[in-house]
């Protein structure tokens, strides 16, 4: 992609941690926590699906490797693993990208893993019926 940041920029090549044929990691321009390193395949592409099976591998290897490093020089105690795929869900380089978020005691941001709030859906809701879910579960399996 012509107009690709993670393609093009210089300095985000620059700041190149680790690579492997398909795949390579630099630290995030915006940090959530030191160390929220961001992990992409080399072709560039938009959608996890769009990966093929050595490139996901090729990205694994180096998740692997990141998170290795990061407990050892950060203490960390777990990590947040995420992509955003297209802009309705937060995609604004439209590079597939897994951001790997290292976690530790007294962290800022988010601290409650409530679905709805880590999600961005706010409030409390009602329990969907199991009915419905079953329903909605046997609607999903139909199309696969």
């Amino acid at each position: 992609m012509k107009n690709c940041v993670y393609c093009t920029l210089p300095e985000i090549k620059e700041r190149q941690i680790v690579e492997n044929s398909l795949a390579w990691a630099f630290p995030t321009n915006i940090p959530i926590t030191p160390g929220h390193t961001l992990v992409v395949p080399k072709r560039c592409i938009e959608r996890y699906e769009e990966l093929n099976v050595e490139e996901k591998e090729a990205v694994e290897q180096l998740r692997l490797k990141i998170i290795v490093a990061l407990r050892q020089l950060y203490g960390v105690e777990g990590f947040h693993f995420a992509w955003n795929e297209g802009a309705i869900a937060g995609q604004t380089v439209p590079h597939l990208h897994l951001h790997i978020v290292p976690r530790k005691e007294g962290d800022a941001g988010i601290t409650e893993y409530d679905p709805r709030k880590f999600l961005y859906r706010p409030g409390s809701r009602e329990a969907t019926p199991e009915a419905e879910l079953k329903a909605i579960a046997e609607e999903i399996k139909s199309a696969i």
